[in-house]
């Protein structure tokens, strides 16, 4: 199962779950306005949707391997599409003006935080497709639900690492300094990893 293309693909998860979008730049942003607790709460928020996307997409895919596995390769297809159109995404932020800002502030206590990750999360159609096209590029034809499980055991801890440390990172300015110094070669990264991994599941053998 822990193949080199599967640890190439579990990093272009993380790098694409570390890119810019309303759930990471949210983090930053409440973490570096309200502190490391309040950005912690609302990366919480943001686990707890994307753990509820990841458990459907699990039960969903699982339901269409047993019946219609022609229609899971489409979906693996999709996900190499995805992967490419991200990689051509960090490319033009790389090269692109460098903001200033670098996050959004959400205010309100803990629960207000918690809840408000949550609801970003499970309203961004960018989560329900990651998860979806993930199981269909790493699983092999046939998956079991326990295979899918499996998986989404895997890549959830990298979202762990990558939404907890986020608020860790984004609440000390040393590193908000250092990130916003080195965010064009951040972008670079994730541009060259989203195309490996595109172009490691294009030509996998999949079966």
């Amino acid at each position: 199962m822990i193949t080199p293309e599967f640890i190439a693909i579990w990093i272009a998860w993380m790098m694409a779950g570390g890119s810019p979008g309303p759930a990471t730049l949210g983090i930053a942003g409440t973490a570096m306005a309200s502190g490391r607790s309040s950005g912690l709460a609302f990366a919480l928020g943001i686990l707890a949707g994307s753990a509820t996307w990841g458990i459907g997409a699990a039960l969903g895919l699982s339901a269409i391997m047993l019946a219609n596995v022609w229609l899971f390769e489409i979906i693996r297809y999709i996900g190499v599409a995805y992967l490419a159109w991200l990689a051509l995404k960090a490319l033009r932020r790389a090269f692109g003006p460098q903001d200033a800002a670098i996050g959004m502030a959400h205010n309100g206590g803990y629960r207000v935080l918690f809840a408000k990750g949550a609801a970003i999360h499970l309203t961004n159609p960018k989560a329900i497709l990651s998860w979806g096209s993930i199981y269909a590029i790493i699983a092999p034809p046939g998956a079991t639900p326990a295979t899918l499980f499996a998986y989404f055991g895997l890549l959830y801890a990298g979202s762990i690492m990558i939404f907890i440390g986020y608020a860790f990172l984004f609440s000390s300015a040393p590193m908000v300094r250092a990130y916003s110094r080195a965010r064009r070669w951040f972008d670079l990264a994730f541009a060259g990893f989203f195309g490996f991994a595109s172009f490691k599941i294009l030509t996998a053998r999949l079966g």
